[in-house]
């Protein structure tokens, strides 16, 4: 038995997210295939984060165990060849110990998200990114994030259907750039809760458009309130960026 470790890219707008479903076209269950078409072998694909339906990534991190040793190229060669034309890429696959878990090895996860801040309709970032057409103040967003930072009770930035044991979490750092018209949200933390960052950043875009202060982000947190929350930001502009081992 060989376990490999796959970093994986994909399109996530036409996909019902990562986790396989019965009646459903998932990320998971593609690759299951594909790895089917290529050794004959039905595994597990076992993803370092359960990204939901039409989020993105550019670091998603899987393991998948083989009865057949390959070499690591063979193995992302061949099931890139079968998930043509699905918009997913293994970019790299390599050989590990049984003891590495893609999930439970994991150490930290990093996610981005990515807002258009223009009027005009967007072409090439259509569905990869929020448009927000009222002008944002990035500095005040990135200032008003700063309270999110440590360990938190996070329950008004938590879905009402997320199944974690406890809100109580620790984000390691938060920032919001502006590059010309995009604004970039970069998070990081050990774990996330589900709807987490599309949360946080639906609440920031509010203080950019003044329409929250600054302080509100920290009273909205001390409030452990769903109800809180400001709006949640469209799965479409979110990546997984980086999972940390």
């Amino acid at each position: 038995m060989a376990r490999y470790r796959l970093t994986i890219e994909y399109d996530g707008t036409n996909f019902a997210g990562w986790q396989k479903q019965d009646d459903a076209l998932t990320i998971q269950s593609r690759i299951t295939f594909a790895v089917h078409q290529f050794c004959g072998e039905i595994v597990t694909v076992n993803g370092a984060g359960r990204t939901d339906a039409g989020v993105h990534a550019t670091g998603q991190v899987a393991h998948i165990d083989l009865k057949h040793t390959w070499p690591s190229d063979t193995v992302r060669d061949a099931v890139n060849n079968h998930l043509r034309p699905d918009p997913i890429s293994i970019l790299n696959v390599c050989k590990v110990t049984e003891k590495f878990d893609a999930r439970f090895s994991a150490t930290k996860r990093h996610y981005l998200y990515r807002i258009e801040n223009r009027r005009a309709p967007l072409t090439l970032d259509q569905l990869r990114a929020w448009q927000v057409a009222v002008p944002l103040n990035a500095k005040h967003m990135h200032n008003a994030a700063q309270s999110l930072v440590g360990h938190h009770d996070f329950t008004t930035f938590r879905s009402s259907h997320c199944q974690a044991k406890s809100p109580v979490k620790t984000l390691d750092a938060i920032t919001v750039i502006q590059r010309d018209n995009i604004i970039i949200v970069t998070t990081s933390a050990r774990s996330f809760m589900h709807r987490q960052v599309r949360s946080i950043v639906g609440s920031l875009k509010l203080v950019g458009e003044g329409k929250w202060s600054q302080d509100e982000i920290a009273e909205r947190l001390a409030a452990c309130d769903r109800a809180a929350c400001g709006v949640v930001a469209p799965s479409h502009g979110l990546y997984l960026s980086q999972v940390d081992y």
